[in-house]
């Protein structure tokens, strides 16, 4: 997926594959560092085992992200690769974490230093194949942007179906959700991290000439994505609990309305002639139509529960709402994943599989029972499905999700060192 990744018969421009596997969690491929030269560029600054481990630990990052980048996505090789040495994702998210206390030190301990090393990544959105900067805080805003997306690569892993072995087929396991709810939770806090505490480091001019993959709006979007996929999450296990009423379903829907709004108001202007901005911007018309078909689905049901005329009219509209609202989404979804790199729908579970389940039958039945009143103000083009009349405004609920609180890392022991020395 990469720009670092090995090309094959799949691979598109800039190194990217012209196919992905699965996708339920959208990420715009992985940003890969290309290897730069510490020694060359501090070693007249810092002591000879402070630039070791600098080149050491990057080099780790630069090897890890390639073979990630390669696999990224592709569930056979992703599945080879599991079995020559677990997790890699985790290892590679290990090894950012390890990176970050001694890259920092470059920002933090002395100033002279911070614009010593002309550091390089490939872009995935921007139209640009590569941003290099000499400047320590767009390393560690390029750093942060990978942490995050490499746990949206672990959500989208625990999301897909798998067998279990008891005879009941493929799914999505109820484990899997809710420990994908924390994963979100995680990948927010790296991005606010970014946008809240490094972003604002670096100079004006210097930020106009960031890749669209780091702009604010792009990375409080993809904060937001982690929240809005969250909360989808908490409603699909609150339609699987018989517990759970309808107004917590709904809140749940209203929330995600809102948070794939601003999503949709956060996202810059993306190069729409690239294939992952492209596909970045069907994701969110896509989940945005889908959280207002729920929320208006659910709106419907607990207005039906009213016994006047007004309130089944205004339930009979917003039941019309959900149903227009799915069609857009999976008109959204279909384009999505036929846009280059394509990638093939998973099995709809938790939200999904229940909106499509319910919306048009309950839809219907709904019409049924109220044929006089649907009869009656009925629109004359009778050859396509119209709202009666505008749906109800939805109720408007304060976000719950906010993103994991994360605090960059205290500088590792050998920057000490370095201030004796």
């Amino acid at each position: 997926m990469g720009c670092g990744a090995s090309r094959d018969p799949g691979v598109g421009r800039h190194g990217r594959p012209g196919s992905v596997g699965e996708v339920v969690v959208f990420l715009p491929g992985l940003r890969v560092p290309r290897t730069v030269d510490f020694t060359l560029a501090l070693g007249d600054h810092l002591d000879k085992s402070t630039v070791e481990k600098l080149s050491a630990l990057r080099a780790r990052v630069v090897e890890m992200a390639m073979q990630e980048s390669a696999v990224a996505l592709k569930p056979r090789r992703r599945a080879a690769a599991a079995r020559h040495g677990g997790s890699s994702t985790a290892n590679l998210l290990q090894a950012l974490e390890d990176y970050l206390p001694v890259l920092l030190g470059l920002v933090k301990e002395s100033s002279e230093l911070r614009n010593k090393v002309q550091f390089v990544w490939a872009n995935q959105e921007d139209d640009a194949e590569e941003t290099s900067m000499a400047d320590a805080w767009y390393e560690v805003l390029s750093v942060l942007h990978l942490m995050a997306m490499v746990c949206f690569l672990q959500a989208n892993s625990l999301l897909l179906p798998r067998s279990y072995g008891d005879g009941y087929g493929p799914r999505v396991s109820e484990e899997s959700r809710r420990a994908t709810v924390d994963v979100f939770l995680k990948a927010a806090g790296y991005l606010d991290c970014a946008v809240n505490q490094v972003l604002l480091q670096i100079p004006p001019e210097k930020r106009r000439a960031l890749p669209v993959d780091l702009a604010e709006g792009n990375l409080k979007a993809l904060s937001l994505q982690g929240l809005g996929q969250g909360v989808d999450m908490q409603l699909g296990l609150a339609i699987d609990n018989p517990k759970a009423t309808l107004a917590v379903k709904r809140r749940l829907a209203c929330e995600m309305v809102k948070y794939w709004q601003q999503i949709k108001d956060s996202i810059p202007e993306l190069p729409l002639s690239d294939g992952w901005a492209k596909k970045h911007t069907l994701f969110v018309k896509w989940k945005y139509a889908e959280a207002k078909a729920a929320a208006y689905y659910f709106h419907g049901l607990i207005l039906d529960e009213g016994d006047t005329e007004k309130s089944h009219e205004m339930a009979i509209s917003s039941l019309q709402a959900s149903e227009e609202f799915l069609k857009e989404s999976k008109r959204a979804s279909e384009a999505f994943h036929s846009t280059p790199p394509t990638s093939r729908i998973s099995t709809p579970f938790g939200t999904t599989k229940y909106l499509l389940d319910r919306i048009p039958k309950d839809t219907l039945s709904k019409l049924q029972n109220n044929q006089d009143l649907y009869t009656q103000q009925r629109t004359s083009n009778t050859g396509t499905s119209q709202t009666i009349t505008p749906p109800p405004p939805l109720p408007d609920f304060p976000l719950a999700l906010n993103p994991e609180e994360y605090e960059l890392p205290k500088l590792d022991p050998l920057w000490k060192k370095e201030v004796n020395h």
